[in-house]
C-alpha cells in the first residue's frame, strides 16, 4: 500500500481545470513576493507590455502589499503543521508538541518584557539619582552664594 502526495490539484473538481495562468499564479503566490518581481522584471525584459501588466496587476490585485514576509512564512509553516499526515498517533503528538512550543514561546516573550521592564525601571532610578544629585548640587551652590 503506498500513499500518494498531496496536490492542490487533487483538491479541485475535474469539471474545473486549471488554466496555465491560474496555474503560474498559484505557481508565484507559493515562491513569495520576489518571485513577482522578479517575474515583472524579466516581462520588462523581454516584452515591456508584459512587464507593465504584472506591475498593473500586482498593485491591481494588491498582490504587492498583502503579506509581510513574517505572514508569509508563518502561513507556509503553519500550513504544513495543520495538515493531518493520516496517523492518528503522529497527530497527537505533533498536537502536543506544538501546543508546548506555544506556550514556551509564549513564556519566552513573558519574559523579555519582563527584562525590558526591569531594564526600563533601572534606566528610570538612574535618570531620577542623576537629577536628585545636580538639583542637590545646586542648592549647595545656591546656598554657598552672597546674598
Amino acid at each position: 500500500m503506498t500513499t500518494a502526495a498531496y496536490s492542490p490539484r487533487d483538491a479541485a473538481p475535474a469539471s474545473a481545470p486549471i488554466g496555465w495562468l491560474a496555474r503560474a499564479e498559484n505557481w508565484l503566490d507559493d515562491k513569495g513576493k520576489g518571485a513577482w518581481i522578479a517575474a515583472m522584471v524579466l516581462g520588462f525584459i523581454f516584452f515591456w507590455p508584459v512587464g507593465l501588466a504584472l506591475l498593473f496587476y500586482m498593485i491591481w490585485s494588491k498582490q504587492m502589499f498583502k503579506k509581510s514576509c513574517r505572514h508569509s512564512r508563518r502561513s507556509h509553516y503553519g500550513h504544513s503543521a495543520t495538515r493531518p499526515s493520516g496517523n492518528s498517533a503522529f497527530d497527537a503528538y505533533k498536537a502536543d508538541t506544538l501546543a508546548r512550543l506555544e506556550q514556551e514561546q509564549e513564556a519566552f516573550e513573558a519574559f523579555l518584557k519582563r527584562l525590558r521592564d526591569a531594564k526600563d525601571k533601572a534606566e528610570f532610578d538612574q535618570f531620577m539619582d542623576d537629577r536628585a544629585k545636580t538639583a542637590a548640587a545646586e542648592q549647595e551652590t545656591r546656598e554657598g552664594e552672597p546674598a
